[in-house]
């Protein structure tokens, strides 16, 4: 019995160890989220925008020779870009960056994969070494950009998928990451990326928005669109931020929930153990003494 009751013990005192270390990493996770969500609030509106005036513009222009950022070719070779993170203990937060990747290589670019024309460019440890590990065909130069998070770092990851876009490496780029909503909430979206996405003209529309341009739109837009496609990235690579940390926020608070559930079965476990022992060893003495009178 005596036993039974020290490994009772040994488990209640592992049991608040854990339930102290998950509240510790709920609120260190908590103060990481306020900067985070504070960041993508205001950076969405503005990247937002930026993306619908240039689809706008592009949609706008009679040809995209010009432009070759926004042509059109059929998706032999394509660039995938999930945005993962760096550390685990977030729930399902990266399985279902990586469950939504390969789904979409099953589903929409299985030929592609076939043939190996599918790569993978992590944004993120947990990504990179899944796909690695899972032979993916792999760009390992930008997957530690978590380690120093920046705009210029972000810009690099961009450049390096415009210029292969522009060498015919790649003839469709996407992104794959979570949209933060609330800490409780992330959606997981695919995101095109390049080509740029024209606007359809919608039915029953007669007209369509004319701008004047200063200097011309092809010199306006050379110059605009790497800067607002960069600019796009940078906006993925926060709202993943944010979700990470909302994700690893809500996981811990439910661990250290399930953690004080555990603690009280255990303890109603120990106190039940140690009723039983008194229970024996009174039961004992009663005996002997009654076995000395006799």
């Amino acid at each position: 019995m005596s036993g039974q009751l020290k490994e009772v013990r040994i488990r209640i005192q592992s049991v608040t160890s854990t339930q102290q270390i998950t509240k510790a990493m709920k609120m260190v996770s908590a103060a990481k989220l306020r900067r985070a969500q504070d960041s993508i609030t205001q950076m969405r509106p503005y990247s937002q925008k930026l993306q619908e005036m240039l689809s706008n513009i592009v949609s706008s222009l009679s040809s995209d020779a010009n432009l070759p950022l926004a042509v059109q070719r059929n998706a032999d070779r394509v660039l995938l870009i999930p945005i993962t993170s760096d550390r685990g203990l977030a729930g399902a937060y990266n399985t279902n960056v990586i469950k939504l990747t390969r789904e979409l290589i099953k589903d929409k670019y299985a030929a592609q994969n076939a043939k190996g024309n599918v790569t993978i460019l992590p944004l993120g440890k947990k990504g990179f070494e899944y796909f690695q590990r899972h032979n993916y065909k792999v760009v390992d130069n930008f997957w530690t950009i978590f380690s120093d998070l920046s705009f210029e770092n972000v810009r690099q990851a961009a450049l390096f998928a415009q210029e292969g876009f522009l060498k015919g490496d790649y003839d469709k780029v996407e992104l794959v990451y979570s949209q933060f909503k609330n800490a409780a909430t992330q959606t997981f979206v695919s995101e095109p990326f390049l080509p740029i996405p024209r606007v359809e003209k919608e039915e029953g529309t007669k007209k369509q928005t004319d701008f004047i341009f200063e200097p011309s739109s092809e010199t306006l837009l050379q110059d605009l669109m790497p800067k607002i496609l960069n600019t796009q990235v940078y906006k993925a690579i926060l709202d993943a931020n944010a979700s990470e940390h909302g994700a690893r926020m809500t996981a811990m608070d439910k661990a250290s929930e399930n953690a004080a559930e555990l603690l009280r079965t255990l303890k109603i476990s120990y106190n039940r153990a140690r009723q039983a022992a008194i229970t024996t060893e009174l039961t004992e003495i009663v005996s002997g003494a009654a076995a000395l009178q006799g």
